[in-house]
């Protein structure tokens, strides 16, 4: 499978003229399916061998058209070659009635000549004012385009050979073609950024009055619906992060290989001329450089989010502990207060108790004392008080202990 991999789409010999229509359409799991069975469908027809389901390259004749098919992880690529007609550098296109499923994003007309397009022809087919012209493969060759669309929603790139020979020639198509398409893949990250800007930008300024209102406020409730928006602002912005971070992620990606295309095919400057480097320098990099930018931004707001929340939370904790402080120490007061209310009841409840029992025996002792006894009923009814009190109070100590007993837990004993 690596070596499979490896040895994928290869670079074809190209024979001079030839003219290339390049398409690149962005595809989502559904559209690859039915792409797939769409090629298959066309290969078919034509008597061709259509890719298998796990090949991601297939080459094959359309009637007069050479078709070249990649499939990639967010795009689909035809490349559709023809031999110009009637000497024309870019000659109309022809209709071709097969339109792939997907969203088209890349249309390039291609066309590679022999050394016979002058510096003035290019002048006469390109606008100036963003013509780029370099030399490149060690100057074999001249490489012109605009980057402009034309009446038709292509745009048109013309390359001049100079001595490069079939295999480098189609080596250099391959490589200004993919630099056309990845080059606007880069820049569909800069319409995400741009959205997410002004979301990210109000949520700094939101976060700035919370933050302040935070240095301010003391109470818990306020806190509390503070850190409600600030949880909210967070999950806003994870949220926009999580929307847009793959396509910045491309973006990078997809800019770092039209830099290293441009390194292989050996920019070569044309004296007097802008150089396709110095046109992306403009345009392309402040763009890549907006994505990182506003990636960065997003990034560290929400980490100053997080901050901001924890702070939140540590302030409301520290409350809730003041908190639970005061009510502690209103609870062991009223433990205190408990107690001597208790301990003043239970010295009651032994007056009363003894009050009784004393009066229940003075009863009996007028009922069996007889009134010629040595000590009178009220004699011994008084000397019976303190024996009743004492033997109240202990009966009264003894239950209140074992009621504690019976509710202090009981202590754990690990077994060896």
């Amino acid at each position: 499978m690596l070596l499979g991999e490896l040895l994928a789409r290869p670079f074809e010999p190209v024979k001079v003229p030839r003219q290339f229509y390049q398409f690149a359409f962005l595809t989502d799991d559904g559209e690859k399916r039915a792409d797939r069975r769409a090629l298959e469908k066309l290969v078919s027809a034509q008597g061709g061998t259509p890719p298998s389901a796990d090949e991601n390259f297939c080459r094959a004749t359309i009637g007069m058209w050479d078709l070249r098919w990649e499939q990639h992880t967010e795009f689909t690529t035809y490349g559709w070659a023809i031999q110009p007609e009637n000497g024309e550098i870019f000659s109309p296109p022809r209709e071709l009635a097969f339109v792939p499923p997907g969203r088209l994003i890349v249309a390039v007309q291609l066309t590679i000549v022999s050394d016979d397009a002058t510096e003035t022809e290019i002048d006469r087919l390109f606008d100036r004012n963003s013509l780029c012209l370099i030399g490149a493969e060690r100057g074999d060759a001249l490489v012109a385009t605009d980057f402009q669309a034309d009446s038709n929603g292509f745009t048109q790139i013309l390359i001049v050979d100079k001595g490069l020979g079939e295999d480098r020639a189609g080596t250099l198509v391959r490589r200004v073609i993919e630099i056309e398409t990845y080059r606007t893949l880069a820049l569909m990250g800069l319409p995400p950024a741009r959205r997410a800007a002004p979301i990210v930008r109000e949520t700094e300024q939101e976060l700035a009055v919370l933050t302040g209102q935070i240095n301010q406020t003391g109470d818990i409730k306020t806190n509390h619906v503070l850190l409600r928006r600030l949880s909210a602002l967070a999950a806003r912005m994870e949220a926009q992060a999580a929307e847009i971070g793959f396509r910045f992620g491309a973006s990078r990606a997809y800019y770092d290989i039209v830099q290293a295309r441009l390194r292989v095919i050996g920019e070569i400057e044309v004296p007097g001329r802008r150089t396709i480097s110095n046109f992306f320098a403009r345009r392309l990099a402040p763009a890549i450089a907006t994505c990182n930018a506003t990636e960065m931004r997003q990034d560290n707001l929400s980490h100053k989010l997080m901050r901001t929340a924890d702070l939140l939370r540590t302030g409301i904790q520290f409350e809730l502990e003041q908190q639970n402080r005061d009510l502690l120490e209103s609870m062991d007061r009223r433990a205190r207060q408990q107690l001597r209310l208790q301990q003043t009841v239970e010295g009651l409840s032994v007056a009363a108790v003894s009050y009784y029992a004393v009066g229940l025996l003075g009863y009996l002792l007028k009922a069996f004392v007889p009134a010629s006894a040595a000590l009178s009923h009220d004699v011994l009814t008084a000397i019976s008080v303190p024996p009743i009190i004492v033997l109240v109070w202990w009966i009264i100590r003894r239950t209140r202990k074992s009621f504690e007993r019976r509710e202090r837990p009981s202590p754990r004993i690990d077994k060896p």
